[in-house]
């Protein structure tokens, strides 16, 4: 399989990633009232903000009472439902003051019925032999773009430019980025990068070669097939294969996003408890632990037990005390301080094969002198079990109780029903 020349990444191995469903964080819905929770996800670790559309939402063929974020009606103009120019370039400069990054979701394979474009320049879109826009695969709200003709290129990149020249956004999530030709993205960040380095790019695909162009990419795959070893229907090698698979094939550089749920996830699939059940917490730890960029999305950190609706209302219940924000404090602190996630590839990651048939996902990731151990038992009972070491031999500690562990060739692991344990040297 070709791989992809892996492109540099602006210092984002061990960050993090929280997406941000304006419509459904507050009551009020609105940038200004999102920004009151910024003092919060700083404390908690966050470091790259992702937005979900920002943009007018179409009309025409509107679903549900508010429509989809992703039918939009101008590239370069904001959704009055969530404020004004002034609001957002105040959310902007307050997530740069608090040194945080904001990338903003960016829709380049379809638009709304009544985009400004459609009357403007009718030819960027694919017509039927009647002359009608044409849908975008199924989805009836939307219509597809003709990335054949040159004109739409230029325009949809002077609407990226925008956001960047007015509001010194740091990226964009490309949505359902391998609908849209490759050689359009390469074109863009090529334009783009001169005029902000070191932009984020994110794409939701995970076809290889858009590692040309994109940092970060998605881990559907890991994702589904944990789901299934969730449901007894894998088993844990099984999906681990999955690993191995991106291991292998993907440039050794590609930063892969691991998350257990998104705006997609929950509002289709369901939340990470309807698909995880009682691990929802033990892939979390996964995904903050591995070798790649963790994403948490709108109210995990509650956490969240019910699903938001994709096309009308329904605020998040955020409470004084959040259940799960210290949690993902240690983890992100854990990935923050420890060394090794800033050079950290697959390659440098040892899974111990012997103890996935007990349903315990155990690895180690070991650069030179630093090393980090992670346990996760995938059982619904207490484990005990005796692991031989040949390496990793040294003494660790615990982030989540700063205990002392001394790892010697013969270690005894014992962990509660879905517990876990990460252990990181001292010399990180």
């Amino acid at each position: 399989m070709h791989k992809a020349e892996q492109v540099a990444s602006p210092a984002l191995n061990n960050q993090n990633i929280y997406e941000v469903n304006i419509r459904q964080y507050t009551v009020e819905g609105t940038f200004s009232a999102f920004a009151q929770h910024l003092p919060r996800l700083y404390h908690m670790g966050v470091k790259i903000i992702w937005l979900m559309p920002i943009y007018p939402i179409g009309k025409k063929n509107r679903k549900g009472s508010l429509g989809s974020y992703y039918c939009i009606r101008n590239f370069t103009a904001l959704n009055p439902e969530f404020g004004n120019e002034i609001d957002f370039a105040n959310l902007v400069a307050q997530i740069h003051s608090m040194d945080m990054r904001i990338i903003v979701d960016w829709v380049a394979n379809h638009a709304a019925w009544d985009n400004e474009w459609t009357i403007k320049h009718a030819d960027f879109f694919l017509k039927d032999e009647a002359g009608n826009f044409k849908n975008a695969y199924d989805w009836d709200d939307v219509i597809q773009i003709n990335h054949a003709n040159e004109a739409q290129q230029q325009s949809m990149i002077a609407a990226m430019q925008y956001w960047i020249t007015n509001y010194n956004i740091d990226g964009f999530r490309a949505d359902l980025a391998h609908l849209t030709p490759l050689p359009f993205w390469v074109k863009a960040k090529k334009y783009l990068s001169k005029i902000k380095p070191n932009l984020i790019w994110l794409a939701e695909t995970e076809e290889i070669d858009y590692h040309q162009v994109f940092n970060i990419t998605y881990t559907w795959k890991w994702m589904h097939e944990m789901e299934l070893f969730c449901q007894g229907k894998k088993t844990l090698l099984e999906a681990v294969k999955v690993l191995e698979y991106y291991k292998n094939e993907f440039p050794q550089n590609a930063i892969r996003m691991f998350f257990t749920s998104n705006h997609d996830e929950n509002s289709w699939n369901g939340t990470e408890y309807e698909k995880y059940g009682a691990f929802a917490q033990l892939m979390a730890v996964f995904s903050c632990c591995f070798v790649g960029i963790p994403l948490i999305y709108t109210g995990q950190e509650l956490p969240i037990y019910n699903r938001l609706p994709f096309f009308d209302k329904a605020a998040v219940p955020w409470r004084a005390i959040n259940e799960l924000h210290t949690f993902y404090k240690t983890l992100y602190q854990f990935r923050a301080q420890n060394k090794l996630f800033e050079t950290a590839t697959l390659k440098n990651v040892s899974i111990i094969y012997e103890l996935l048939e007990k349903n315990i996902l155990a690895f180690g990731i070991k650069i030179k002198g630093n090393s980090t151990l992670v346990f996760l038992n995938f059982n619904t009972h207490q484990i005990e079990e005796t692991v031989l070491f040949d390496n990793f031999l040294e003494t660790y500690h615990n982030p989540f109780d700063n205990e002392e562990i001394l790892i010697s060739s013969t270690f005894v692991l014992n962990l509660p029903p879905a517990g876990f344990i990460i252990l990181q040297n001292s010399k990180n």
